[in-house]
């Protein structure tokens, strides 16, 4: 966890890399996914002073610096590469298989867990109880706001079209609180950010792809809950209350792909509401595979006038999300019941 004190200078590095990969387009599929015997390797390490990336990116394995540019990795074994211009890699697992470091010119690079690891929930430990949060921010008042506002009008996603697939995380334990927020598992967004959705979900069914929802509309006692809930050094990843979220407004959805063959979601560079440089939008780790992904999401959703957030892939705020009120009602509140 001490890294993580970093990662907003980390994120000012990662935003002015770029991956070589074509940008997606309808007429190109995904690349393949890389060799099985490289994915142990793919991930991020660290000495002193510096830390890099391992990467797949056109079918090749690269080591990244975060201050540099990528180097392409050349085979001599299973554990041993070549870096082109630098010198031996080598990786070293544990007896069960696990890469535990790699030495590069003999200086040894941990390996860093960042989020969670082998697609599980990434965790942190609330600064207070859950209850006391909850109560705290439910006898909260949400910050006044003078304007002119257009009206709230949400509605439900799946009732305007109910092949939107819902993971809605805040309507369960497993989320990065481990917390049950939401009475019921639901989705609303105001009316033209629910159309343009729409719209985007089904502009991907003809590649096979629809839209996975995580969270759209928040109540602004939620947002509270989470910024007192997050340590000084996280908080660039969950909203001010003094000023709201973006979410509180309804206009303002996580989200991600799955397959409609399978209906699994689709594997991305890291992890929802994972605090960590793989959730900014430009992160240039992973694979070639998993960043396409990616961008063929924010492409989509670019489309229709969606922007994504800076440090959060899965993160996209309608353009006209200013123009809506803060919102407090609860779910049970929207539905009547």
């Amino acid at each position: 966890m001490r890294s993580l004190r970093v990662w907003a200078i980390v994120a000012l590095v990662l935003g002015g890399c770029t991956s070589d990969s074509p940008p997606p387009a309808e007429a190109t599929g995904p690349p393949p996914p890389p060799p099985t015997q490289w994915r142990p390797l793919i991930g991020e390490y660290a000495a002193v002073g510096d830390t890099v990336s391992v990467l797949e990116d056109g079918g090749s394995l690269r080591l990244l610096r975060w201050h540099g540019t990528p180097m392409d990795l050349r085979v001599e074994s299973p554990d041993t590469f070549q870096v082109v211009g630098e010198g031996r890699l080598i990786f070293v697992r544990t007896p069960e298989g696990r890469v535990t470091h790699m030495l590069l010119d003999q200086a040894r690079y941990p390996r860093l867990t960042l989020g969670a690891e082998g697609g599980g929930t990434f965790r942190i430990e609330p600064l207070r109880p859950p209850e006391e949060l909850r109560e705290v921010a439910l006898a909260a008042t949400p910050p006044a706001e003078e304007g002119d506002f257009l009206p709230t009008d949400l509605v439900e996603l799946v009732a305007l079209d109910s092949t939107i697939a819902l993971d809605v995380r805040y309507a369960s334990t497993n989320n990065f609180m481990g917390e049950l927020f939401y009475s019921r598992p639901m989705a609303f967004l105001q009316r033209p950010a629910a159309e343009a959705l729409v719209r985007a979900h089904r502009w991907l069914e003809p590649l096979g792809y629809g839209l996975l929802i995580h969270d759209a509309y928040r109540p602004w006692y939620v947002t509270r809950m989470f910024w007192d809930a997050t340590p000084e050094s996280l908080r660039l990843f969950v909203a001010d209350p003094t000023s709201g979220s973006r979410h509180n407004r309804g206009a303002a959805v996580d989200l991600t792909l799955f397959d409609r063959a399978t209906g699994e979601p689709v594997p991305m560079p890291g992890g929802y509401d994972e605090f960590s440089p793989r959730s900014f939008p430009d992160y240039p780790g992973g694979t070639s595979r998993q960043r396409w992904h990616r961008d063929l999401l924010r492409e989509v959703m670019e489309r229709e006038g969606f922007t994504v957030y800076e440090a959060e892939w899965w993160h996209f705020d309608s353009d006209d999300w200013r123009r809506y009120r803060i919102g407090n009602a609860r779910f049970e509140d929207l539905v009547g019941g």
